[in-house]
């Protein structure tokens, strides 16, 4: 049965929509749409607030082809990137103990170094001043 002003026969609530909203998501999924909004709050001509929004709705394979895979490389979300963050911290971690002991051994070898090259300490009888008699000659200055 068919009204003036319709395009086909009435069909029951639900039956033709279901098949339209299915057709129309795998059409989304499989082309991908995208939805852009800026949003801007000004007063008096000063910009305040700048938001923007993006939106991509596709589905992952047409989002790979497009090159965009930030979920595979986010922690939160990829069970792959979190061992590769564990990973790379333990390898930090190994690095900064690795230098840690290479400057620990750095420190002992210029101490045993800087032992080595330092003169003999001085002893207090076996300076000329006090064997030529200078030092007597400074208490002199210093009773004037």
């Amino acid at each position: 049965m068919s009204y003036p002003g319709t395009r086909g026969p009435a069909r029951p609530a639900g039956e033709r929509t279901g098949a339209n909203l299915a057709d129309l998501l795998e059409r989304i999924l499989d082309k991908g749409i995208v939805i852009v909004g800026d949003i801007r709050v000004n007063l008096l001509d000063i910009e305040l607030l700048t938001i923007k929004l993006r939106l991509l709705v596709a589905s992952v394979d047409r989002a790979k082809e497009m090159g965009i895979d930030w979920w595979e490389h986010d922690p939160s979300l990829s069970s792959r990137a979190r061992a590769e963050v564990e990973a790379a911290e333990q390898r930090e971690r190994l690095e900064h103990d690795r230098l840690a002991e290479e400057n620990r051994m750095l420190r002992e070898r210029l101490a045993a170094l800087e032992a080595a090259a330092a003169p003999p300490p001085r002893q207090v009888a076996d300076t000329p001043a006090e064997t030529s008699g200078e030092a007597g000659h400074g208490e002199q200055e210093e009773g004037r």
